[in-house]
């Protein structure tokens, strides 16, 4: 099969031949129709996650069809439609029992754990707990944004920080998983602030239901832009991004007992203003992905047309094409999504 492959960490990213994966057991082996280029890949290809080994193809947002099923699987045949989180649990461990799939403590991640979507086929393991069919009529491009940005966001919007309307919500960085938190907290009734430095990604953010925006590369105190715009400070604030400005920004933003989810990956640790945290009793929130099983409430939303998540793909592009994207993605964020389709010419 041609995949996507780096050799080293920041190298270039090449389209070869390698050989075809088989699945386990418990696994499938998928036919990728589109898979997402995520800044989480851009983390992986720099060296940022300690469970990549070289040579590498990256990849961990897909949708595509089953190609080969392992002896122990059940629920699933070749030819199904499906996604998957970016997080596949084990199905067994203390976690996963008590539906925490998402912080499985034996997690694999497609194009982090082992060779990933930037490939015609992938392996996924422990196929009966991860895989998600895809609606009838939904195309592979909108199916793969949501195994990872769409579903995180949902998640960390809904379940994670509690999204109530008529609160201010402020999402810093509107990228792919930014603008679809921009989408669901506007669909949840909230009034949104979007911050970026993209002008493009803030007119996105527009169009997705923000109703307020900080250019944050013409201020030196988003924070206080933020403050001033809510009234006080947001009633939940997401770092969508994952920096160490983002996240300050987020937090110092919060009105008095405001909640802040941390969704994007930070490449270290930030100094968090935990003197602020106290004395404002505010809340900081992890937000890991959502696991398989919580799919549906969020579909149901997707079919109603209440969210739209096809609307935040504007672009595709193909397999040869990806190296070079991926590269760029460590600049300013980019407005939209961009899908791969290994199969396009």
């Amino acid at each position: 099969m041609r995949a996507v492959v780096f050799e080293r960490f920041g190298g270039p990213a090449e389209v070869r031949e390698v050989p075809d994966p088989a699945p386990a057991p418990h696994g499938v082996v998928v036919r990728v129709e589109a898979t997402g280029l995520c800044r989480s890949d851009w983390h992986g290809w720099m060296g940022h996650d300690p469970d990549i080994v070289l040579p590498h193809v990256p990849g961990h947002e897909l949708a595509g069809v089953v190609q080969e099923v392992g002896a122990d699987v059940r629920e699933w045949r070749a030819g199904d439609r499906v996604t998957v989180p970016f997080v596949c649990a084990c199905g067994r461990c203390a976690a996963c029992a008590a539906g925490d799939q998402q912080v499985c403590e034996r997690q694999t991640q497609p194009g982090f754990t082992h060779w990933g979507s930037f490939a015609e086929y992938v392996a996924l393991g422990h196929a009966d707990v991860n895989l998600v069919a895809v609606p009838e009529g939904m195309a592979a491009t909108t199916a793969a944004a949501l195994g990872c940005r769409f579903a995180t966001a949902f998640r960390a919007v809904v379940q994670q920080g509690r999204v109530a309307a008529g609160e201010w919500v402020v999402v810093h960085g509107c990228g792919g998983v930014g603008l679809s938190a921009v989408m669901i907290a506007a669909a949840a009734g909230a009034r949104v602030v979007a911050v970026d430095v993209v002008p493009g990604a803030l007119e996105l953010a527009r169009r997705f239901g923000a109703a307020a925006f900080v250019d944050a590369g013409a201020t030196d105190d988003v924070a206080g832009a933020v403050r001033e715009l809510t009234g006080g400070g947001a009633h939940l604030s997401l770092d969508a991004l994952g920096s160490a400005a983002t996240c300050a920004a987020s937090v110092n933003g919060l009105r008095r007992r405001g909640r802040h989810v941390q969704v994007g990956l930070l490449p270290e640790d930030p100094v968090v203003p935990m003197g602020r945290v106290l004395a404002r009793e505010l809340e900081l929130i992890g937000s890991h992905g959502m696991a398989a099983h919580a799919y549906p409430g969020m579909l149901e939303l997707v079919r109603g047309g209440v969210l739209r998540p096809e609307l935040l793909v504007t672009s595709t592009i193909s397999l040869a094409a990806a190296g070079a994207a991926l590269a760029s993605v460590g600049g300013a964020s980019g407005a939209g999504v961009t899908v791969i389709e290994p199969f396009a010419p």
